[in-house]
């Protein structure tokens, strides 16, 4: 099962990383000023999550693959790692999809 790790960066910043049960980060959020902004981002992405036309298929400059998911005005609300091929990418866009809505939260 999926859980959302949050923590508060160096800069003071709050962030969260949507991780898979195996450790490995699905989705990463912007950092936030405060903690309950934060909150509402994992709520955000609770939310959107089911939704696959919520995911933007992106491929960076340098030809690696990643997804950001999106609120439905549009805004960014995270965004995956980089991925070496589209398998990789949509298996991780689909762990998200089936489990970002029951994660848990933990705080690291």
């Amino acid at each position: 099962m999926a859980i959302f790790v949050v923590s508060e960066r160096a800069n003071g910043e709050f962030q969260f990383v949507l991780r898979s049960d195996s450790g490995s980060a699905l989705l990463m959020s912007e950092g936030y000023t405060s903690a309950s902004a934060r909150d509402n981002g994992i709520e955000s992405v609770r939310k959107n999550a089911e939704e696959e036309g919520r995911y933007a298929l992106l491929e960076s400059t340098n030809g690696k693959l990643y997804f950001n998911l999106k609120a439905g005005n549009g805004q960014v609300i995270g965004s995956s790692p980089m991925f070496e091929g589209e398998a990789a990418r949509t298996d991780a866009m689909k762990v998200a999809m089936h489990e970002a809505a029951s994660a848990k939260v933990e705080e690291q």
